[in-house]
């Protein structure tokens, strides 16, 4: 029985002290969060209000600069088109690894679930710093299909989008496949053979049952790799390098390089609130699935 049912079932008075317990249990927590989240928050936006760099002179100098420069959008846009693409990718490739998970016996199904978190007990460092051995000119990449023949020169992974969102798909995978297969696994195994009884064929079985039932789980699991894709700063600045500029790297140079506060202040904002905007977003495609789902 869950709280809620359990505080129902009480009478008036010892349902309102049950609740007051219930706030007193989740005060903690509430004053940990406020101070570590709320607090820099609020004063990351008081900082971003200043004109000058030695945060004396209050005014909007730092907003118009920052939103008057149309290189800011472009910042904006390719930080989040990163995080879709790196979406994308995951989806792709995680989805048959999870219809994979499926079909496996328990056995083999442990097995492929330690594969899966095992990448996530190493570093990010470490992961971002291997993929330059494997992305490299004389890389595991380049000479694979240099041996096979495909290419006569070696690609230039490094330094571009693409490497990029190559790496960043290894190293989020595990944000979507976990979901994704949590998900998946309650879905009751008659369904396919049920819709195959109706004449169903596989792909139609797939787009039509099993995708509108793990749509929680996949919503779930493109919120995380796009959070962290879109913030990854380590993967953008050791595999894009400087030739690609993201807003966690815009931050990091306004206020380490040029000190100027108040600027990576409304750039930290802004990325904020971007990334929040495509959250709410796939968000509510998730709810909007989800009663289309129960309709």
């Amino acid at each position: 029985m869950t709280s809620a049912a359990i505080g129902a079932s009480l009478p008036g008075e010892q349902r309102r002290w049950f609740r007051l317990a219930e706030w007193q249990l989740a005060l903690p927590l509430s004053l940990a969060f406020a101070g570590l989240f709320l607090a820099p928050l609020l004063l990351l936006v008081a900082t971003s209000f200043f004109d000058d760099d030695k945060i004396t002179q209050p005014g909007f100098a730092s907003w118009l600069k920052f939103f008057g420069d149309p290189f800011s959008y472009k910042v904006i846009l390719d930080t989040l088109l990163l995080g879709l693409k790196t979406v994308c990718a995951t989806v792709v490739i995680g989805y048959p690894l999870a219809l994979v998970y499926l079909d496996l016996p328990p056995r083999l199904q442990k097995v492929l679930l330690f594969i899966i978190v095992l990448p996530m007990l190493l570093s990010v460092v470490v992961r971002t710093f291997a993929w330059i051995v494997v992305l490299g000119r004389e890389g595991v990449v380049n000479q694979t299909l240099q041996w096979l023949g495909v290419i006569s020169e070696p690609l230039k992974l490094l330094q571009t989008e693409l490497g990029l969102v190559i790496s960043l798909t290894q190293i989020e995978m595990p944000l979507m496949l976990l979901p994704l297969i949590s998900v998946m696994s309650r879905l009751d195994p008659n369904l396919r053979d049920a819709s195959a009884a109706l004449g169903a064929s596989r792909w139609r079985t797939l787009f039509t049952v099993i995708v509108p039932l793990s749509m929680p789980g996949l919503i779930a699991g493109c919120l995380l790799v796009f959070a962290s894709a879109t913030t990854a700063f380590i993967s953008q600045t050791v595999i894009g390098g400087v030739r690609l500029i993201y807003l966690p790297l815009l931050i990091w140079q306004q206020s380490l390089v040029v000190y100027h506060w108040p600027l990576a202040a409304v750039a930290s904002l802004s990325l904020v609130v971007s990334v929040l905007s495509v959250i709410a977003a796939l968000s509510w495609l998730g709810r909007r699935s989800s009663r289309h789902l129960h309709a």
